[in-house]
Order: C-alpha cells, then structure tokens, then sequence
C-alpha cells in the first residue's frame, strides 16, 4: 500500500482541477489568502483564520493543513482539495465525514481568492466533490453551512438543492451570528451538464470510505 495514496487523486471539472492539498500548493495558497479572501468587515468563517494573516504570515492556516492531514483516519477523514484554474491556485474545497461506512454523511466547506470569485468557480467546485461524493463514494446525504447573510454561498447551495436544516448561534469576532446548517439529499441534488473526471481512487478509496 502506498504511504500516502491520496496523493494519486485528481478531480477534474470543465474548467479545474482539485488536487489533495500538498506543501507547495499550500504556499501557493497562503499568497493567494493574503491577496484577499473577503471583506475585512466581515467574517464569512466560523474560524476566523483570515484574521490572523497580516500577523502570522500565513503560519496559522498551513498548520491547519498540516493537521488535517496527520489526523486522517479511516472513520474521520477530511479531504482538502486545492482548487486550479489554468494551473493557478484559487481556493480550498473541502469534503470530509465520520463514520463514512454506517452514515453514508459527508460535510463541505470552501473558499475562494477574491480576485477569482464571480466566475462561476466555488459551483463548479462544489459540484465536484459531490459527484465524487454521491457517485464514486457511495454518498446519500451532504452537509455543509453559512452564515445567514452569506449570498453567495446560499446562492449555491440553493441552486443545487440543498435545504435549511436548521442554524446555531456562533460568535467567530465575538458578536452572535446565526450559522445557517444546510442539507442536501442524493435525490434532490441539482447536476450540470457535466460529470466530475476521478482519477486516482482505487488506490485511496478503502481510506474514505470504510
């Protein structure tokens, strides 16, 4: 068996690629966050990493990365994809479950550069890992969540059949914003034209989905 065999897989959509996050792709990816990934007066995470930046250099959000990655395990797994377009990094998605085998459940989350946002792109993403999701893994419910006033995010969740399943009060810069938790049932989901190309999965599949 491979010592690290997620590194053989690739996602592959009309316009990106999504690789499993790497050293140097997460370099890439700091100078991308420090070009800017929201409006500073506000806090689209329930982490506030972006916070942190100017201050750390960046220091903070590979680690988190780097502990992603250390604390896979079969029945608590997180993927974190890095997102290209024409080669260039431009954001994160995530997709991750526990207990993959009895629940059938998987989580998402992502984000994107601001400088790459508007195109059409955190779609496209996210209906990548789905496919992968329902298609490839055996999937039957995602999950994901926003905050309430977050458009663009419940933009694409909406129009990809996810529905409200409830909010919970979180306070990422100490004021209470209600986090918007969303669901979205195998059935309901809403596909493109287009099916995800996966490569690499039968070297990793037995990690993700036991």
């Amino acid at each position: 068996m491979d010592a690290w065999p997620l590194r053989h897989l690739v996602l592959r959509t009309p316009r990106l690629e999504l690789r499993p996050d790497d050293d140097e792709g997460l370099y890439e990816l700091v100078e991308v966050a420090k070009r800017g990934v929201h409006d500073p007066a506000e806090m689209p995470f329930y982490v506030p990493w972006t916070d942190t930046l100017p201050d750390d250099g960046g220091v903070g959000m590979v680690q988190h990365f780097w502990g992603q990655r250390a604390k896979f395990a079969a029945n608590d797994w997180a993927i974190c994809f890095i997102v290209r377009h024409e080669g260039r990094a431009i954001g994160i998605q995530e997709i991750g479950a526990r207990d993959f085998g009895v629940l059938r459940e998987v989580n998402s989350g992502s984000w994107l550069g601001r400088e790459f946002q508007g195109h059409g792109f955190g779609t496209e993403m996210r209906i990548a890992v789905l496919q992968f999701a329902f298609d490839h893994l055996g999937a039957r419910i995602a999950r994901s969540a926003a905050w309430l006033g977050n458009r663009a995010s419940n933009r694409v969740s909406e129009k990809l059949g996810y529905v409200h399943d409830g909010t919970i009060g979180a306070a990422p810069r100490g004021e209470r914003l209600e986090h918007v938790r969303l669901r979205l049932d195998e059935a309901n989901f809403v596909r493109p034209a287009w099916n995800v190309a996966v490569e690499g999965l039968a070297e990793c599949v037995q990690l993700v989905t036991t």
